[in-house]
């Protein structure tokens, strides 16, 4: 995006996770507790082998936590100037892929395809979606908006003073 065309519309997307790093380690604190007692609980009811499975419970956990913070790193940057529109994907791993679509050529569309609603753009016979990873109210928040703006970048409003009323 050029400095001489400002943005109309700027829209950073990242997905929605609640539960932070200090709530997950609450969480994994309190498993490995509950999952200690069973473990003790086990082995003195002569269930040894089970009690060793027991211990796979706690660090099969954090592998998911872990996948699941890696996830969220993950985020889309939708630019929108006068005369082109601008999306940055940023994977999980922190790799960017940056598209640029010129705005005269560019059509928002809302598809439902098996319900489940998608934002859309294309250009020129490419089309690729945007807010994948949002959800249903979202992604037509995102879709309305997006589609506004467009429309003002793509037939700007003039101001001129002689037409004005006295």
């Amino acid at each position: 995006m050029s400095a001489a065309s400002s943005p109309v519309f700027e829209a950073l997307i990242v997905p929605h996770r609640s539960l932070s790093p200090r709530g997950g380690a609450i969480l994994i604190g309190a498993f490995a507790v509950v999952s200690a007692g069973m473990v003790v609980r086990l082995y003195l009811w002569g269930a040894w082998p089970a009690a060793i499975f027991s211990f796979l419970d706690v660090p099969l956990l954090l592998v998911m936590l872990m996948i699941n913070w890696r996830r969220a790193r993950a985020s889309e940057l939708i630019m929108l100037a006068d005369h082109q529109l601008v999306v940055t994907k940023t994977d999980s791993a922190g790799r960017r892929q940056q598209t640029t679509l010129p705005t005269a050529w560019l059509r928002v569309d809302l598809q439902s395809a098996d319900a489940i609603p998608h934002v859309v753009l294309t250009s020129r016979g490419k089309a690729f979606e945007v807010g994948s990873f949002l959800h249903d109210l979202d992604k037509r928040l995102l879709f309305d908006t997006l589609h506004d703006a467009l429309e003002r970048a793509q037939s700007p409003r003039f101001d001129n003073p002689q037409l004005r009323e006295s």
